[in-house]
C-alpha cells in the first residue's frame, strides 16, 4: 500500500515526509499515518489518502497547465517526478491541442526518445498519451477557474498509463468570472455543430473545420469543376494547387476567433464549405462559399451562407460583405433571398453584397 498527506495548503507533499510507499502490513500502514501526522501542522492536516502500491516498470512523466501573464493557460509536459524541477526537461503548448499538436509537443522533450522504446524496453503507447494530452488541453481550456493543475507523476509504462498523484489549484473565490485569464487560442466552437437534410432526406453535419480534415478537403476539390473553381477564386487554380500540404493546413488550422470555416460533411466527405473572415480594420466580415458539382442547386449552400450569418450575428458583427462575380447568379441570386444589398458598377465584373447584422 502507499499513504499520501490529503491537504488543502501543502502541495508538495514529499517535501514534509507526506508520501510513505511500499507499506505491506496493517502495523506499517498505522506507523506510516503516525510518522505523516506528527511532521504536519495541525492545520495543514486533513488526513490521508490510501491507494494500492503500482509496481509498474515505466518512465515518470509530468503534465500541467498554469497561467502565464500573456497567453493565459498553457500545457505543460515533460520528464516528472520528484526530480521534475532538476532535470527541467519540459516543453509548452497552447491549449486545446489535436493529437498533431500533442505528438509535436511531446517530441520537443528528451523523454520522449526513451518512450519510444530503448535498450531493449517495449515502447509505451504513444496513441494513448496523445489522447490524454489532448483530453487534459481540454481540462485546461474549459474549466477556467483552475490556475494550476499538476498530474505529477503520470506513470508511462508499455502496459499503460497511470495517473499516480495530481494537484489542483483554483482561483480565488472572490474572483469575477470576467477577469478569469482567457486562452490564447479560441476552442473548437462546438456550438456551431448542427445536422441538415436535403429534401431527398440526405442527413449531412455542418460543423467547424479541424485540422485532421485535411485529406476530407483534398479528396472535395477533386470534385469541383473548373468553373466552380473560377467562380469561387476569380481564375483558375490548378488541383495540385488546392491540394498542396501547405495551403491546406493553413485552411484547416485556423485560429476561430478570426475566421470560422464550416464544412457540410457526409460519410466521411466534404460536400460543401462556407468562410466567413473578420476584417483587421472594422468589425465586420467576408463570407465565400464552394459547393461540390454534385450538390449544387439543392439548397445546401443557401443554408451554408444562413449559418455564417448567425454566427456573424452571435460574434457582434456589424455586417457581412461579399464579392461576388457577375456570372454568378445563383449566388447572386442567394444573396438576394437573404436580404443582402447587391452593388453592380457599370463596367465591373464583381457585385458587392452587404448585409447589417444590427
Amino acid at each position: 500500500m502507499a499513504l499520501k498527506l490529503h491537504s488543502e495548503t501543502i502541495t508538495h507533499k514529499t517535501d514534509v515526509g507526506g508520501v510513505r510507499l511500499n507499506l505491506k502490513t496493517a502495523e506499517a500502514v498505522r506507523e506510516a499515518w503516525k510518522a505523516i501526522r506528527v511532521g504536519v501542522p495541525p492545520a495543514d492536516f486533513l488526513g490521508v489518502a490510501v491507494q494500492p502500491m503500482i509496481t509498474l516498470e515505466g518512465y515518470e512523466l509530468i503534465l500541467g497547465s498554469s497561467i502565464d501573464s500573456q497567453f493565459g493557460p498553457v500545457v505543460r509536459f515533460g520528464g516528472g517526478g520528484q526530480l521534475v524541477e532538476v532535470y527541467k526537461d519540459r516543453a509548452l503548448a497552447l491549449p486545446p491541442l489535436n493529437t498533431t499538436l500533442a505528438r509535436r509537443l511531446m517530441e520537443q522533450t528528451r523523454i520522449f526518445t526513451a518512450l519510444g522504446g530503448v535498450r531493449g524496453r517495449k515502447p509505451v503507447d504513444l496513441a494513448e498519451l496523445e489522447r490524454i494530452l489532448v483530453r487534459f488541453s481540454r481540462l485546461a481550456a474549459e474549466q477556467r477557474w483552475i490556475k494550476e493543475i499538476d498530474v505529477n507523476p503520470l506513470l508511462a509504462s508499455p502496459e499503460k498509463l497511470v495517473a499516480l498523484d495530481a494537484r489542483i489549484v483554483l482561483h480565488p473565490p472572490e474572483t469575477r468570472e470576467q477577469d478569469l485569464p482567457r486562452l490564447a487560442i479560441r476552442p473548437y466552437p462546438a456550438q456551431f455543430v448542427k445536422p441538415w437534410v436535403f429534401e431527398n432526406s440526405t442527413a449531412v453535419l455542418i460543423r467547424p473545420i479541424r485540422p485532421e480534415d485535411e485529406p476530407m478537403l483534398a479528396r472535395f476539390h477533386a470534385t469541383l469543376s473548373e468553373r466552380s473553381v473560377y467562380l469561387r477564386y476569380f481564375h483558375m487554380i490548378p488541383l495540385d494547387t488546392r491540394i498542396a500540404h501547405e495551403r491546406l493546413t493553413r485552411i484547416c488550422f485556423i485560429d476561430y476567433d478570426r475566421e470560422i470555416v464550416l464544412v457540410a460533411e457526409r460519410e466521411g466527405d466534404i460536400l460543401a464549405v462556407g468562410r466567413l473572415t473578420k476584417a483587421h480594420h472594422a468589425n465586420e466580415a467576408e463570407f465565400a462559399l464552394l459547393t461540390s458539382d454534385r450538390f449544387q442547386g439543392q439548397g445546401l449552400g443557401t443554408e451554408l451562407l444562413k449559418r455564417l450569418l448567425e454566427i456573424a450575428r452571435i460574434e457582434g458583427l456589424d455586417r457581412v460583405t461579399a464579392d461576388i462575380l457577375g456570372e454568378n447568379r445563383p449566388m447572386i441570386e442567394i444573396c438576394r433571398l437573404l436580404g443582402f444589398r447587391l452593388k453592380h458598377a457599370v463596367g465591373e465584373s464583381v457585385v458587392k453584397a452587404e448585409l447589417g447584422m444590427q
